[in-house]
């Protein structure tokens, strides 16, 4: 009766009957941590290799301007960036160690949620594994990409181990993972709106009647109102960053999406993805997690959102699939479980191997141009230095006079921010763009009458328009020639590697504006 009478009263407030002691397998600290350890050297062997991407030099800057929140993004990534480089240096080295230090965690909480889902030590090993590989290609970035992996891996093993554990207590943890993530993205409320629906949809519905879900959502409402008073302050810019992304690139996110769900794990851990989904749709108490994917599907087709919106979903899928693998493994016989452990080993060793050469800088940068990365985030770490000199080259042609009234303007945030990083070098002068918060960060003084024009500023058919590779340029309803009594072209951008990226992007001298600034700058202003 005692124990009954337990059990009901934790009924009343929402949890779970307690789950079996023999669900949870120990801890296996000795491979987990020696594939985070593998993970963390491997990031910090390769931090230095090519160059800053085209983010990281934004949020270089960004983090130089601290503030609640910013036009096109909450500020946390920025001002972790910030932390490191004040702490080890300006280094780019430096910059990534927060990246690092989320990669390695993302690892160690996947291996935790296999543990909870009632993997043992070679399921938490394969989960440390395979998801630490997967998370190379953004992890060996300063992106807001491995901190969302954290914030979403710690709330799903904070909602699992309150619908398992019997602890709702698990849910403020998640509001707590979840409040601070805002400071990140805001798609960590998209994971709870979805968790919700799966509750909603597939049970435990009397999980809502529980005081402790409840003080989770205002824990990470209280959390996050600083960030929340920024975006209701300043029109909700959020808002209309998601709009211009739906609106340009919309179409294209949506018929990508359906293909993405099958590489952004890498092709070869699909089938432990559908494992999992098996797994976690078979056991009743997080049948949940395994209705909240097609939930977010569904939500993220319909506004156009980017496809790896679910990624970190699908980490949680991958974990439980590990799961699977590791009963699979368990009983067969000896010479059917040699040959089983040798598909998975390979299996795994091919992944990691084809991620790391993906998403590493290990191809020389020489032999990009001929070799040519199927990671698109490679190109834009590659030639910034070269194209700051060329900028100040055409800088420092200018007369005397032209160079003391003179600013730099670029078209977009990786131009501004590599200018900035490299500009003092030569002696370059400051530089401005209207290319989402640095629009709001600064405009040129009045007194800057010459101006240097990196970028499509143009319309097409007028003078020489930007080259077919680079795509609608942002700006091809800006015509600085209608804004300056004349503009010529001084050069093109050329890397010298033969990677696309900015290449061919015209480098103009436009000369005495027809208005002053203060009437000029909102022409300049984009938000994508």
């Amino acid at each position: 009766m005692l124990n009954k009478s337990h059990r009901d009263d934790r009924g009343v407030h929402g949890a779970q009957p307690a789950a079996p002691s023999s669900r949870i397998a120990s801890l296996a600290r000795t491979p987990v941590g020696l594939v985070a350890c593998g993970l963390a050297a491997l990031l910090l062997a390769t931090s230095n290799g090519y160059g800053y991407h085209r983010d990281e030099l934004y949020f270089r800057v960004l983090g130089q301007h601290p503030a609640w929140g910013y036009v096109d993004q909450p500020p946390l990534t920025p001002l972790l960036g910030r932390l490191a480089t004040a702490v080890f240096g300006d280094h780019l080295w430096a910059l990534r160690l927060p990246a690092t230090a989320c990669t390695v965690a993302t690892a160690v909480l996947l291996a935790l949620i296999a543990r909870e889902l009632g993997g043992g030590r070679v399921a938490q090993t394969l989960a440390a594994l395979g998801a630490g590989s997967a998370e190379l290609i953004f992890g060996h970035l300063l992106l807001t990409n491995p901190v969302d992996d954290v914030v979403w891996s710690a709330v799903l093993l904070c909602a699992i181990r309150a619908l398992t554990r019997a602890h709702p207590r698990w849910w403020l943890a998640a509001g707590v993972a979840t409040g601070l993530g805002m400071y990140n993205k805001y798609l960590v409320v998209l994971l709870l709106l979805s968790l919700a629906a799966g509750l909603a949809l597939a049970g435990p519905r009397r999980v809502f009647a529980s005081r402790w879900v409840w003080a989770g959502v205002g824990v990470a409402f209280v959390l996050g109102a600083p960030n929340l008073v920024y975006q209701a302050t300043h029109d909700w810019p959020q808002l209309a960053m998601s709009a211009a992304m739906a609106r340009n690139e919309g179409a294209g996110f949506r018929a990508a999406f359906v293909p993405a769900q099958f590489l952004l794990l890498g092709p070869l851990l699909l089938p432990f993805e559908i494992a999992g989904l098996v797994v976690i749709w078979r056991d009743r108490l997080v049948r949940a997690v395994a209705v909240a994917y097609p939930v977010m599907c569904v939500t993220v087709l319909a506004t156009a959102g980017q496809p790896y919106y679910t990624y970190g979903l699908l980490l949680t899928l991958y974990a439980a699939g590990c799961v699977a693998a590791g009963r699979w493994l368990a009983p067969a016989p000896a010479r059917r479980a040699g040959l089983r452990r040798a598909l998975v080993a390979a299996t795994l060793a091919v992944h990691s191997t084809a991620a790391a050469i993906i998403a590493l800088p290990l191809v020389p940068q020489r032999s990009l141009a001929t070799a040519p990365s199927i990671n698109p985030l490679v190109p834009y770490q590659i030639g910034w230095p070269t194209y700051v000199r060329q900028v100040a080259d055409v800088y420092q042609a200018l007369p005397p006079d032209d160079r003391a009234r003179a600013v730099v303007i670029t078209d977009n945030y990786g131009q501004a921010g590599a200018i900035a990083r490299y500009g003092d070098r030569y002696g370059l002068p400051a530089v401005y763009s209207g290319h989402n918060e640095l629009w709001h960060l600064a405009r040129p003084p009045e007194s800057a009458t010459v101006v240097i024009m990196v970028g499509c500023f143009a319309g097409p058919g007028v003078f020489d328009p930007c080259p077919a590779h680079l795509g609608d340029h942002w700006w091809h309803e800006l015509n600085v020639f209608d804004r300056f009594a004349g503009c010529e072209i001084a050069t093109t951008l050329d890397n010298g590697t033969g990677v696309g990226n900015e290449e061919g992007t015209p480098v103009r001298v436009c000369r005495n504006p027809r208005a002053p600034w203060s009437q000029l700058w909102p022409d300049f202003r984009h938000i994508d």
